[in-house]
């Protein structure tokens, strides 16, 4: 749906496009005198002027513009396209639109786009880059090495036409050739991170390991904590038959980033090769020899890209990708959490819809699809993808943890409790798994049971604040064993001193022991941290009018009132500000 900004805009744009026609008709037309082409318009019998092309193609431009500092892909991409169609000589125009299309994956229609522009303006680096990589994706090396070489003719310090050009090369197998063109890039700028990483990564398909050490560790020194390097230089000392450093290198990646598995993998295929099982180190990675081409290239850049949070500039270099190598599944689920982060939910599910069961990125796609549809309060489709990636995986406890919470979303409470049972029973010395399942027995009216799981978990885990609070909580708010409730609560405090929803808790035990002083110290302590969580300023609203401070109790009342989502305090709400004798029409609820 269009947002009311961009009509704005495109209203905006009309009138000031309809003022210059009446301003220029002015100038040329005798008063009164009408046009042959056109009948009279409503202004006092002033002709129809025809708008000319270069002021419809500004307006679709300024629209497409608007559009895509807004976020509105769609809308952009028909301005674009109007613009074109209102100015087809415009070679800027073209490239744009484009740029746009590699986007959406339609690298032929970007193509046409490119080559008409090239046909109009030989000399556009922008156009001819494009062009460039465009080609390189759908197999026409030969016009994408001829565009490259043009480029620099054209601009001889352009860095991102060396580097697509060198890995080109090494792609042909051409090493010589390629090394020559990173050289070139690495003297254009000595600092050119990729331009030692990827002359390293030529060197190891050549073969010449010496060579591309050097190279990799100038980049090294450019990016001490480079984990691309550092996985490269580790597979580098496999195949120099280093093991010791390889595996030093994959530990240091561990210390940034300790959930990387394919690195455990890698550093524990070492430690067995330590223990000499021979065939294990006969399996190690020799036999992944880094090759070097430009889908490799264009997909570390992509990814690149994505970490400092350049989403469309990743999104079309993996659609270049995929236009390359279509079933190259990495690729396309790295394109579909990019398609996440941009909000365009409907691509991001066609691509990881795109991802076959029996790959290895199945189960993480199935996630990204849940957590899209969880987002969209799509819970059965949520539900649904979370099953399928639990048939692949089946125990998983991060999967079934997701599945509870799905669930609880959803209000199927019963259904959460079968899977928090199953996860009970797979881990019973887990504290935390019968803290959700106490949780959730307590939300579906089963409270008994509920904190008997609570108990467990702190018999299990004394440190578990949750669980003391939960438990502390719950006889204060039922009104009994205050003193052990006081006593739980000070525990969980003891470990989370600054929690507001713990020193609720504290304030209510307070207050049903009739202290209320010292509740609604604590209660406007717990206010504040939580920025004045409605069920709290509920709280301290009950606090201020057991000591008869009305005033404060109906401005607490009507705080949270704003600010409730829930039908049920909502309604205990208003009942208590009308017993205060207090209007509550014109609090929005």
């Amino acid at each position: 749906m269009k947002s009311a900004s961009i009509l704005g805009l495109a209203a905006l744009v009309a009138l000031t496009i309809s003022l210059a026609g009446c301003t220029a008709f002015a100038h040329t037309q005798g008063v009164g005198e009408t046009a042959s082409t056109g009948g009279l318009n409503p202004f006092g019998g002033v002709p129809a002027v025809q708008i000319p092309s270069e002021a419809k193609a500004m307006g679709a431009f300024l629209i497409a513009e608007y559009a895509s500092d807004e976020g509105d892909h769609a809308e952009a991409l028909k301005g674009y396209e109007q613009a074109v169609a209102a100015d087809p000589s415009n070679v800027t125009l073209r490239v744009r639109l484009a740029t746009l299309y590699v986007r959406d994956g339609r690298l032929k229609d970007a193509l046409k786009q490119t080559d008409d522009a090239l046909r109009m303006k030989p000399d556009s680096v922008p156009a001819r880059l494009l062009g460039a990589g465009i080609n390189s994706a759908l197999g026409n090396d030969d016009a994408a090495e001829s565009d490259y070489k043009q480029v620099l003719q054209e601009s001889p310090d352009n860095q991102e036409a060396y580097l697509y050009l060198g890995t080109l090369y090494a792609k042909k197998g051409e090493y010589d050739q390629a090394e020559k063109t990173f050289q070139r890039l690495i003297t254009l700028d000595p600092e050119s991170f990729l331009g030692y990483y990827y002359a390293g990564r030529v060197m190891v398909a050549a073969k010449r390991y010496d060579a591309a050490d050097n190279y990799y560790q100038k980049a090294l020194d450019l990016n001490p904590d480079s984990e691309l390097v550092m996985l490269d230089l580790a597979t580098l000392r496999t195949l120099q038959n280093k093991p010791d450093q390889a595996a030093a290198y994959y530990r240091k990646i561990l210390q940034n980033n300790p959930n990387n598995e394919m690195v455990r993998k890698r550093l524990a295929e070492i430690l067995v090769g330590q223990k000499k099982y021979s065939q294990a180190i006969g399996q190690l990675k020799q036999a992944e020899t880094i090759e070097t081409n430009p889908v490799d290239t264009r997909t570390k850049i992509g990814l690149l890209y994505f970490q400092r949070g350049d989403f469309d500039e990743a999104a079309t270099e993996f659609n270049l990708v995929l236009g390359s190598e279509p079933n190259n599944t990495k690729v396309r689920y790295y394109l579909g959490t990019v398609y996440t982060e941009l909000g365009e939910n409907d691509r991001a599910i066609e691509q990881f819809n795109r991802i076959p069961d029996s790959d290895d990125h199945y189960v993480e796609s199935q996630m990204q699809l849940a957590y899209i549809y969880d987002k969209q309060n799509e819970y059965d489709h949520a539900i649904a993808a979370l099953k399928n990636a639990l048939a692949k995986k089946p125990n998983d406890p991060e999967l079934m943890g997701y599945l509870v919470g799905v669930y609880q979303e959803k209000k199927d409470y019963s259904a959460a409790i079968d899977v928090a049972r199953q996860m009970v029973g797979l881990d019973p010395k887990n504290d935390k798994y019968h803290f959700t399942l106490g949780a959730l027995l307590d939300q579906n009216k089963q409270r008994g049971e509920g904190m008997v799981e609570m108990k467990k978990a702190i018999a299990l885990n004394p440190s578990n604040a949750q669980a003391l609070n939960y438990l502390g909580y719950t006889y204060a708010d039922e009104g009994r064993n205050l003193d052990e409730a006081e006593h739980l609560i000070k525990r969980a405090l003891d470990i989370k001193p600054e929690d507001g929803f713990y020193i609720d808790s504290l304030g209510w035990v307070y207050y049903q022991k009739g202290d209320y002083h010292n509740a609604i110290e604590q209660l406007q302590r717990a206010v504040n941290l939580t920025n004045s969580d409605p069920t709290i300023t509920e709280h301290l609203g009950d606090a201020y009018r057991k000591v008869g401070k009305l005033r404060a109790a109906t401005a607490e009342y009507q705080d949270a009132l704003k600010k409730s989502q829930e039908t049920d305090q909502v309604a205990r709400l208003k009942d208590k500000l009308q017993g205060l004798g207090t209007s509550v029409n014109a609090l929005g609820h």
